[in-house]
C-alpha cells in the first residue's frame, strides 16, 4: 500500500512537467501579449508617430522601444529557452514577477488565498456534513413524503445556476426593493479591524452567506442524490439481505456494512473539492466583489499576465493531483479491504 502512494507521488513529477510544457507554449503564443499591449498604449495614448520628415525617426524610436520591451519581458529569447528558464526558476518555487501587478507572482497569489481557502473549506464542510446525512435519511425513507419534499427543494436549487441565484438573493436581501439584511459585496466591512472577535465572526458570516449559498447549490444536490442512490444500491445487495437473515439489527446492518460501502463513491468527489478551493467561480466572485482565484485567473488571462496565469495553473494542477491521491487514501480508510497494488 505504501509503495503505491509513493509511486503516485513520483508520477506527479512527469505529469506536472507535461502540464507545464503544454500550458507554457499555449499561453506564450496567445495574441495580444504584454509587448503588444504596451505598444498599443504608446500609439493610442498620445505617442503616435509624427508625420512628414520625422516619421523615419519615430519609427526607429518605436522599433528600439519594442526591442527594449521584448528584453524586459524576456521575449528576446527563443521559446524553448524561455521555457527552460521559467522551469528552472519554478524548481526553486520562483514563479517570476507579474507583468500587470509588477510584484512577485507568489505574493499576488497569496493575497487571494484567504477568499479561496475560506470558501473552499466552508463549501467542503457544508456539503459533506449536510449532504451525507441528508442522503442517508432520503435513502432510508425512499419514496416517502420526506424524500419527495426534499427532492423537490434540492432539484429546484440545482436547476438554478449559481450566479443567477446569487443575483436573485442580492436583489431580495441586499437593499434593493425588498429587504436590506446582508451586505452587497466584499468579504468584510470597512470597520472589520475595529470589531470584537465575535463581531468579526458575525461580519464574515453576513458577507459569506449569500455567495456561499451560490457556491454550494449545484454540488449540494449532486452529493445528496449520489449518497442516497449509493446507499439504496447497497441496501438491496445480497450481502445486506444475508446480514438481515442472520438476525442482525437494522442499525448494525446499515451503519456497519451498507454505509461503509456507500461512502466509497462520495470519496471520489474529494479531489474535485480540493481543486474547487483554487478554481473558484469567476461570475460569483465578480458579482460578490470577492478577490479569489477565479477572478485572478480571469484577470491574468485578460491582461496577458503570463507569470500569474502559469502560477495558477501549476498550483491548481498540483492540488488536483494531491486531491486524487487523498481520494485513494480515503478509500482505504472507508474500507480497509481495498488494497492498491
Amino acid at each position: 500500500m505504501n509503495a503505491y502512494f509513493i509511486r503516485r507521488l513520483f508520477l506527479m513529477l512527469p505529469t506536472l512537467w507535461g502540464i507545464t510544457l503544454v500550458t507554457f507554449f499555449i499561453v506564450q503564443i496567445l495574441p495580444g501579449g504584454p509587448v503588444e499591449q504596451a505598444l498599443s498604449a504608446l500609439r493610442f495614448g498620445g505617442g503616435e508617430m509624427a508625420e512628414g520628415g520625422a516619421s523615419a525617426s519615430a519609427a526607429k524610436i518605436e522599433e528600439e522601444y519594442v526591442e527594449a520591451l521584448k528584453k524586459h519581458y524576456g521575449f528576446d529569447k527563443p521559446l524553448p529557452v524561455r521555457y527552460y528558464n521559467w522551469l528552472k526558476d519554478l524548481l526553486v518555487l520562483d514563479f517570476g514577477e507579474s507583468y500587470y501587478y509588477e510584484e512577485p507572482v507568489i505574493d499576488v497569489i497569496v493575497e487571494r488565498f484567504p477568499v479561496s481557502i475560506i470558501f473552499g473549506i466552508a463549501s467542503l464542510l457544508i456539503t459533506y456534513l449536510i449532504c451525507v446525512p441528508l442522503g442517508i435519511i432520503k435513502a432510508l425513507r425512499h419514496q416517502r413524503f420526506f424524500d419527495y419534499a426534499s427532492s423537490l427543494v434540492i432539484f429546484a436549487g440545482y436547476s438554478i445556476p449559481g450566479f443567477a441565484l446569487l443575483i436573485l438573493l442580492i436583489v431580495l436581501f441586499c437593499g434593493g426593493s425588498y429587504y436590506d439584511i446582508f451586505p452587497m459585496q466584499g468579504l468584510t466591512s470597512e470597520n472589520f479591524s475595529e470589531l470584537s472577535f465575535f463581531g468579526k465572526i458575525a461580519d464574515l458570516f453576513m458577507h459569506m452567506l449569500l455567495p456561499l449559498t451560490a457556491y454550494v447549490i449545484g454540488m449540494f444536490a449532486f452529493t445528496t442524490m449520489l449518497m442516497k442512490n449509493s446507499l439504496i444500491e447497497q441496501i438491496t445487495a445480497d450481502y445486506v439481505r444475508t446480514a438481515y437473515a442472520k438476525g442482525l439489527s437494522g442499525k448494525i446492518v446499515i451503519v456497519k456494512h451498507a454505509l461503509r460501502n456507500a461512502l466509497i463513491p462520495i470519496a471520489t468527489g474529494f479531489s474535485e473539492f480540493v481543486s474547487f478551493f483554487f478554481a473558484g467561480s469567476i461570475l460569483i466572485e465578480k458579482i460578490s466583489g470577492l478577490d479569489g482565484f477565479g477572478a485572478l485567473g480571469y484577470e491574468s488571462l485578460l491582461n496577458r499576465d503570463y507569470p500569474v496565469a502559469l502560477g495558477i495553473i501549476v498550483i491548481t494542477s498540483v492540488t488536483v493531483m494531491v486531491g486524487n491521491i487523498l481520494s485513494d487514501f480515503a478509500y482505504t480508510v472507508i474500507d480497509p479491504r481495498i488494497d492498491f497494488k
